[in-house]
């Protein structure tokens, strides 16, 4: 897809972290972006200062995004590209002792469903409501192209540690999904591609302390760094002008593989 300001892209979790980074680099192109967030302070400051729109999101309730989606297309048309930023992630292991009563209590249900109604869920309804306006829109040429849609998936899906259990399930399904939706959306010329980042500097790091941000990126082969969220936004603007990515989950990881903790 040629990328320029007759294209407009959506952008969930596009407040922060990858979402931010993405949306700032597809409105670096000349794409109109609009920045979906349940941070309204931050999705707006970003909004104005790349020329995007911003719109509240809930990506786990219908009816916001349904809004969201309206206000966004009301403000630059029908989205041709779509890329799933938004998620959450929890630590905790399948059951937990207690250290002082030796009591075993456990993983509970809520906190597993939230991050899998979040993570995998939310992706499946943004990707379910746009592909159906994209469907409406005029193919392309020279292939028929009508839209591209990206998910961000995690190597926790294939390597997940001890305590991401609902995060690894929530990531593992979006990596599954990738191909059956891209073969669902083929016919109408409907690309759908997951990146599955490592250990990047997102919000989910910011909380650790400096020393246990580079014991982290001293585990990565090379770089051993963290990744920066430009580097995520580079592959999706590289997946949104390179046609013949289809259907395919990604690693963006420095070669990592996740050890048990």
């Amino acid at each position: 897809m040629k990328l320029g300001k007759d294209v407009a892209a959506v952008v969930t979790g596009g407040a922060s972290g990858l979402g931010a980074a993405t949306a700032s680099a597809l409105a670096g192109k000349g794409v109109k972006v609009a920045v979906l967030d349940l941070n309204e302070a931050a999705g707006r400051e970003l909004a104005g200062r790349i020329g995007g729109t911003y719109a509240r999101c809930d990506v786990t309730d219908e009816a916001s995004v349904d809004a969201a989606l309206g206000a966004a297309r009301a403000a630059h048309g029908q989205e041709r590209i779509l890329v799933n930023c938004a998620g959450i992630a929890i630590a905790r292991r399948i059951v937990r002792r207690d250290k002082e009563t030796g009591a075993v209590e456990p993983h509970d249900l809520a906190s597993f469903a939230k991050v899998v109604q979040v993570n995998l869920v939310g992706t499946f309804l943004m990707i379910s409501k746009c592909a159906k306006g994209m469907l409406a829109l005029d193919a392309m040429p020279p292939d028929g192209e009508r839209g591209v849609v990206i998910m961000t998936a995690s190597v926790a899906a294939e390597d997940g540690q001890i305590g991401q259990v609902a995060y690894a399930a929530s990531k593992g399904g979006v990596a599954s999904m990738t191909l059956p939706i891209a073969r669902d959306l083929s016919r109408d010329g409907v690309r759908v591609c997951s990146i599955l980042p490592g250990l990047f500097q997102t919000p989910m790091f910011a909380g650790l302390p400096e020393d246990a941000r580079k014991s982290l990126a001293a585990t990565v082969p090379f770089p051993s760094r963290l990744g920066d969220p430009s580097e995520y936004a580079m592959l999706a603007l590289h997946i949104c002008e390179n046609v013949m990515l289809n259907g395919v989950g990604i690693r963006l990881d420095g070669a990592i593989r996740l050890a048990p903790r």
